[in-house]
């Protein structure tokens, strides 16, 4: 009963910057948690931010200091800011969202770190 729809992925140099949308549609009200993961070829899907309706907070060692996720409720959106982005962040974000006892995810977005 949820739908996710991520947008904002792309080529982007190494220390360049880059902003990930997912908007969420369906029975919104719901959902008490949502998230970004990422994955790379021959790695397993990994945490990259969490944030809940209270909006705490979570992130990956790894995008700390550099990844911050936000949410806007009247959007239905929430948001990931990337800066200092490196070769190693490149991968497929997916967009999550906890809705009552169930998980959704999105179809992914493409982010590659290059020069």
């Amino acid at each position: 009963q949820v739908q996710l729809v991520e947008s904002g992925g792309g080529l982007v140099q190494p220390g360049g910057s880059l902003r990930l949308s997912c908007v969420a549609s369906g029975s919104i009200f719901r959902i008490y948690a949502m998230g970004w993961y990422r994955q790379s070829p021959g790695k397993q899907r990994e945490l990259v931010a969490t944030i809940t309706t209270t909006r705490s907070t979570n992130y990956a060692a790894s995008v700390k200091g550099r990844f911050t996720i936000s949410r806007d409720n009247a959007k239905n959106t929430v948001y990931l800011q990337m800066n200092d982005l490196k070769p190693e962040d490149t991968a497929v974000y997916y967009c999550r969202a906890n809705w009552g006892l169930e998980i959704y995810w999105g179809r992914g977005t493409q982010v590659t770190v290059s020069s």
